[in-house]
């Protein structure tokens, strides 16, 4: 299984182009908003959540161009993980393919479904399927996204474990944890890779830019999984501009490093 990381920061990217904040004036390499590619054949491509940079993050990727047909592309779904928008509005950059199928929660595709009519032809189908891959799926949370006032009951937030039969590599993808949720450790056993939540370092990172409370936001800080995980080399992803670990120079980076976590930059490819 070849797993590419298109993006790994959070929502608006860094920098962030409303922010003025250290870290987004301080000429570090950018990120794109988060989006994982992955294929059993190095031939079809899958998109683990669809950001709204997907668009420079295909053009950006070889293996994703389009080719050798004039039409022909190697995309060939869209496994969602919640319908926070800076993981479904790259949908409508690839409104122009025709019957890729978009997996989701049912509450997801709910929330979605102004979007969906736009989309047409595509599917929507209620199981998971990537062939050549086996997909698992665990509920992690109910939050929902800020413009959905009410509507269908959770779960909202998935995480997802695929396994590669023929090598026994398997990847666990969960950019979104509001806490550790119960079976997670279950569903991480044995993983080869581990892509974590990592948008913010610390509960109160956000009060710096007037932000709210960083688990009101559905997402667990490194300084609360960090000790879970260390030994592990398990990789934080969707950074927020805000994080502190996005300085390599920066005690909080070095933490993470000490712990045995990785903190992979846009384009790292893994082999499982």
């Amino acid at each position: 299984m070849r797993v590419i990381l298109l993006g790994t920061a959070a929502g608006g990217g860094c920098p962030q182009w409303n922010c003025a904040c250290a870290l987004c004036t301080s000429g570090l390499p950018p990120r794109l908003q988060d989006c994982v590619a992955v294929s059993a054949d190095g031939a079809g491509w899958y998109l683990l959540n669809c950001s709204p940079d997907i668009r420079a993050q295909i053009l950006g990727t070889p293996a994703l161009r389009a080719g050798p047909g004039p039409r022909e592309t190697p995309l060939r779904g869209v496994l969602l993980t919640d319908a926070e928008l800076d993981h479904s509005l790259g949908l409508l950059m690839l409104r122009e393919a025709t019957g890729l199928p978009v997996w989701a929660p049912p509450a997801v595709r709910h929330a979605l479904s102004p979007l969906r009519r736009v989309l047409t032809g595509w599917t929507w189908p209620s199981t998971v399927d990537i062939p050549g891959l086996r997909v698992e799926v665990l509920p992690v949370s109910d939050k929902r996204p800020k413009y959905v006032s009410s509507g269908a009951a959770g779960p909202w937030v998935v995480a997802y474990r695929i396994e590669d039969p023929a090598t026994g590599g398997v990847l666990v993808y969960a950019p979104c944890l509001k806490s550790w949720p119960p079976g997670f450790d279950a569903f991480v056993d044995g993983a080869s890779l581990v892509l974590l939540d990592g948008t913010f370092h610390a509960p109160d990172e956000m009060a710096g830019v007037g932000g709210p409370d960083q688990l009101a936001m559905g997402h667990l800080p490194i300084t609360a999984s960090l000790p879970r995980i260390a030994g592990r080399r398990w990789a934080y992803t969707h950074l927020n501009n805000t994080n502190p670990v996005l300085d390599p120079a920066s005690p909080e980076h070095a933490a993470v490093h000490a712990a045995g976590a990785l903190l992979p930059a846009d384009g790292t490819e893994f082999s499982l």
